[in-house]
């Protein structure tokens, strides 16, 4: 496969995990990753601090 070919290639963004008004626990990201979804991404991983928790969303889409 040559590198111009986009055949079988993915792109990626990263979507940082919303917080609430104290910053300390997540709030659910439904609606932006349904948004995100809308536009062909979809969620392949996470990534999560040393000692718990989520802090991205990692999401990837076939190049066009």
């Amino acid at each position: 496969m040559s590198r111009n070919d986009d055949a079988g290639r993915f792109e990626y963004e990263s979507l940082r995990v919303p917080r609430g008004a104290t910053k300390k626990e997540s709030v659910d990201p439904k609606e932006e990753l349904n948004e995100y979804a809308a536009d062909g991404w979809r969620l392949v991983e996470t990534v999560e601090y040393v000692g718990g928790g989520t802090k991205f969303l990692i999401l990837e889409r076939p190049v066009e």
